[in-house]
């Protein structure tokens, strides 16, 4: 029997993407990123003096907006657009009826540009994606900058293989999300973590996922379940949903066809309904829309809007 028509979020035949080709992309976009205080040559020192974190911004409200709401974007989907003109995508992102946006590097921008520019468009961005690599001196001057722009949630979007290729490695990392969480609380923001496939991935016996959400502390550490990557690991969204509700402040929304192909949102053979609709206590409370390779990253965009901007659960 077909395992999807089986199980609608179990994947079909694994179509892993090259693990080299996603390692040099990675580097080529912790490169490319930008994070003005990161980019800058004082980076890894602790921020100067001077004024504190700015107020989040706002989620924005809309009372015409879909049920499924706010809906938001990863701008990696955009970020070649994004590169060339932060204003002008920013505007497009929200023209097609995002209300909410994730960043995956500024390209250079400082955080009075990036706030300006989300404020002109209408806005809101509770997160941002930086490399695992800044949780060491770094990451004092990457939540000065994130407060400044206004997030609330930095998150770590994957692990190099020295963090969790054995169980020890593993269990390490749970530390330094732990140190990494009392810090962003010390200056009033949130720490969390987005898997990819490897982390579902048994080492010596156990998934490295769940080894992560059992050994980091609630209060100090949020988890940003990506949909896609979960199943094409092999894993089971709603059993990590229904297990640690409280703990999964935002999904990532990618599709993926039975043959491990990633589409827009409503092409693929995930079940969203089932995703979106079940009652959790915590409750995800920001959906980003992602597509890591579309043909026509705007037409994909609106593509999953539409699909989830129609869904009624």
């Amino acid at each position: 029997m077909d395992p999807l028509a089986r199980h609608p979020l179990a994947p079909g035949a694994l179509s892993r993407r090259d693990a080299l080709r996603r390692m040099g992309g990675a580097l080529a976009w912790a490169g490319a990123s930008g994070m003005g205080a990161l980019a800058s040559a004082g980076a890894g020192r602790p921020p100067s003096a001077g004024p504190g974190p700015v107020a989040p911004l706002a989620s924005v409200t809309d009372p015409a907006a879909p049920a499924i709401s706010p809906l938001g974007a990863q701008l990696y989907t955009v970020r070649g657009e994004l590169a060339r003109d932060l204003a002008g995508t920013l505007a497009r992102v929200a023209a097609i009826g995002y209300r909410e946006v994730e960043f995956a590097g500024y390209f250079g921008r400082s955080a009075a540009q990036v706030r300006n520019a989300l404020e002109g468009a209408g806005l809101a961005s509770p997160s941002a994606h930086v490399p695992a690599e800044t949780l060491g001196e770094r990451w004092p001057a990457a939540l000065d900058e994130a407060g400044r722009v206004g997030h609330r949630w930095l998150v770590v979007p994957s692990l190099p293989s020295a963090m969790r290729s054995t169980l020890a490695q593993v269990r390490a990392t749970a530390e330094r999300f732990n140190r990494a969480g009392e810090e962003a609380r010390l200056a009033g923001l949130r720490f969390a973590f987005h898997n990819h496939d490897e982390e579902l991935v048994p080492v010596e016996g156990r998934v490295p996922l769940e080894v992560l959400f059992e050994e980091t502390d609630p209060a100090l550490v949020d988890f940003q379940l990506d949909v896609f990557w979960v199943v094409e690991g092999g894993g089971d969204p709603l059993a990590f949903l229904d297990r640690w509700p409280e703990r999964v402040p935002f999904l990532h929304l990618k599709d993926r066809t039975r043959d491990g192909r990633m589409v827009d949102v409503g092409a693929g053979a995930i079940d969203w309904p089932a995703v979106l609709s079940r009652p959790y206590p915590g409750g995800a409370r920001h959906l980003y829309v992602e597509h890591d390779e579309p043909p026509e990253p705007f037409t994909s965009l609106r593509a999953s809007w539409v699909y989830l901007s129609g869904l009624e659960v």
